[in-house]
């Protein structure tokens, strides 16, 4: 039980961003006519709040699944890093490391890499944070099924809960945790230095290629010393 309420009071933060961006998927998909069991299909299966965002206008269009598929494998990349970056952590984690992997989206890696704890409770975390997205989810889209029209015209830059969210879990681990002092700023330089460099549409990727080097280049050095 210690495990469970550690995680649920280390979720709370995610649970308001998540009900109110699951919401605004959920209604986006109501006002374009999905039916409720591909909505909550989406949420369930894809998991990954940029895709499902995307993947509701690759159905309405011509069916290219390939397009899709590189639109998926290049908004969803960073998973990649966050993978490598636990990989360790959860390399003696048994039947938890399946779960762990497929419900391990931007905030909950970044909760769990912040706070780490035991298996267990960094399972109940993620499983909590898939619930807060599929409820999140379902509240909007039979709430959009009633007033799609009429609500979202309320909602603009809602997702931007999400970017704060991101924020004040950073400063947190700023302030509390010495060692990750060198990964913040080296995450923050390479980002503004390939901001200007690629534009907002193309910075993501060169950005974590970057990070991802110059960390592994700084534990290398580190092993060696």
């Amino acid at each position: 039980m210690n495990d469970f309420r550690n995680a649920f009071r280390l979720s709370l933060p995610v649970l308001g961003a998540y009900w109110f961006l699951g919401a605004s998927y959920g209604l986006l998909a109501a006002s374009m006519g999905y039916p409720v069991w591909i909505s909550l299909g989406m949420a369930m299966v894809v998991y990954s709040g940029s895709v499902e965002f995307i993947g509701l206008t690759i159905l309405c269009g011509a069916y290219q699944p390939f397009a899709a598929l590189a639109m998926a494998l290049v908004v969803g990349a960073r998973h990649i890093f966050y993978g490598i970056s636990m990989l360790g952590r959860w390399r003696n984690a048994g039947w938890y490391k399946p779960f762990l992997i497929f419900w391990m989206s931007d905030e909950t890696f970044a909760i769990n890499y912040a706070n780490g704890g035991s298996f267990c409770q960094q399972l109940w975390l993620s499983l909590l944070d898939y619930v807060y997205w599929i409820s999140g989810g379902l509240m909007g889209y039979f709430l959009g099924a009633m007033l799609s029209d009429t609500v979202m015209q309320y909602l603009q830059g809602l997702e931007f809960v999400v970017t704060a969210m991101f924020v004040a879990i950073f400063m947190d681990d700023y302030v509390r945790n010495r060692k990750t002092h060198l990964s913040a700023w080296v995450g923050i330089c390479t980002a503004v230095l390939c901001l200007l460099v690629f534009g907002a549409s193309k910075f993501i990727i060169p950005t974590m290629v970057i990070i991802l080097g110059v960390l592994y280049y700084t534990y290398r050095r580190e092993a060696r010393a």
